[in-house]
């Protein structure tokens, strides 16, 4: 039902604001209320939200709960018995705002994508381009639909294919699923690709009718990498992107990893994020603004029908992002005499863990909180499973008694197991520049010696 809904706001011009059931019920609500939701579609699993979402947003005009009614709100099905087409105005044009998507998702400072048709034509363009439909496409989701699986099921509706919604990303049910449903194409982070490598069964599934199994949201390890196409076979895609320019800025296709595995020399590229799509526009740019030649970094940036309008009533960071007339990543990297893009560290102070945007100012409230906590620093370290993990830096107030675990607990209870510190360290203090500002690059940079990768 939940597609139901969501192609009903589409169908009638509204705008679609989608967020994460596994976020906090603050976070969410917090979204909804500053993304001026006026409309909610809810599950009967939240039920006990519905009186703080109220109160939260006064000018909320009504809910409708798409599996069962609730006590005063009615289930999708009867609602929309009652309804009419007479409040469906005209067909959409390219120019149109389709949805107001979520970057970090962050409490403190949430920031909604603009997103219109030509956005996501733009990024269906791409899809295709790089993955040509062959045959009735099963599409298996086993994360989030508010991220790029909820994008990508748009595609495989746009040729009559399924979507197979699991419950959770649970290796073995998903490789179950792959072989009882005869699984074309999936897309997972890499975090959760290691996990069904390490399944025992994972050896012994029948995955011949797999085409593309896209990998993205985080960088992934190139042994994981390569064992996952001795598993899974020559099916792997790679997709780079944002939500400012959705999920497809570059590729490397299923065939562009035959290729490399089939000459030796070429095996530098696993490392990369492949090539620019067709629908895009991609640059690496100097502070200045000027555009750099191969093999030297710099920002990388992208231009072209992919990108966002802008940031929802954020007109000075819209203006920041889309500086020199180009979408500004965050991201350093560099362009190979072949046009493959590498990404080798980060401008934006983000932790991707997993293939969720963290902010670690976020955490940093959390811990400052705390009593014997004068200051601290909330980084990204390299992790085997998770890409990078949420590690803490604490510099304690002279004389105050430190409990670890409590502390640990103290940010799961209000953070959630996503964002809550995977470890942490006390320090004697933090290196700080010459005005006193926490030197967090310094900070990151004593647990990222020896690594190729930043990111």
């Amino acid at each position: 039902m939940t597609f139901v809904a969501v192609l009903g706001i589409v169908r009638s011009k509204g705008v679609w604001l989608p967020v994460n059931a596994r976020n906090s019920s603050e976070e969410n609500i917090n979204i909804l209320a500053k993304g001026g939701c006026e409309f909610l579609f809810i599950h009967s699993a939240f039920d006990d939200q519905i009186e703080q979402l109220y109160k939260a947003m006064p000018d909320l005009r009504g809910i409708v709960c798409i599996d069962r009614p609730l006590q005063g709100i009615e289930d999708l099905e009867s609602w929309a018995k009652k309804q009419d087409a007479s409040h469906v105005r005209s067909a959409s044009t390219a120019k149109d705002v389709v949805a107001i998507r979520g970057t970090g998702g962050t409490t403190g400072l949430p920031k909604g994508v603009i997103v219109t048709h030509r956005n996501y034509f733009t990024m269906f363009s791409n899809w295709f381009a790089a993955m040509p439909v062959v045959g009735r496409p099963v599409h298996l989701i086993a994360t989030p639909l508010s991220h790029a699986s909820g994008a990508v099921t748009f595609a495989t509706m746009a040729y009559g294919g399924v979507n197979i919604i699991m419950p959770s990303a649970e290796p073995g049910l998903m490789l179950k699923a792959i072989e009882k449903f005869k699984v074309t194409q999936l897309f997972l982070p890499p975090t959760v690709i290691y996990k069904l490598l390490s399944h025992p069964y994972a050896r012994t599934v029948d995955y011949s009718s797999l085409q593309y199994f896209v990998y993205s949201a985080a960088p992934m390890s190139v042994e994981k990498l390569r064992e996952a196409l001795d598993v899974f076979g020559p099916v792997m895609v790679l997709c780079y992107g944002q939500s400012e320019a959705p999920f497809i800025c570059t590729c490397m296709t299923s065939r562009d990893h035959a290729e490399i595995l089939a000459n030796p020399s070429l095996s530098h590229r696993l490392a990369s994020c492949g090539r620019p799509s067709p629908f895009v526009r991609l640059g690496i740019m100097g502070e200045t603004g000027q555009l750099l030649d191969a093999g030297i970094k710099g920002e990388v940036v992208v231009q072209g029908d992919l990108v966002m309008r802008g940031y929802y009533k954020k007109e000075e960071a819209t203006a920041e992002a889309l500086k020199f007339c180009w979408l500004h990543t965050g991201e350093v990297g560099y362009r190979d005499d072949d046009g493959y893009v590498y990404i080798v560290d980060r401008l934006k102070d983000l932790i991707i863990s997993g293939g969720f945007n963290i902010s670690p100012s976020e955490i940093e409230q959390v811990l400052w909180s705390l009593p014997a906590v004068s200051d601290c620093a909330v980084i990204g370290v390299p992790d085997e499973k998770w890409g990078e993990a949420v590690k803490a830096i604490i510099e304690l107030k002279p004389g105050a008694p430190w409990d670890e675990e409590a502390a640990m607990s103290f940010c799961r209870e209000r953070l959630g197991g996503m964002k809550a510190p995977k470890s942490m360290e006390v320090w004697d203090s933090l290196p700080r520049s010459s005005v006193g500002k926490v030197l967090k690059r310094e900070i990151r940079e004593r647990f990222w010696v020896g690594q190729q990768r930043r990111v």
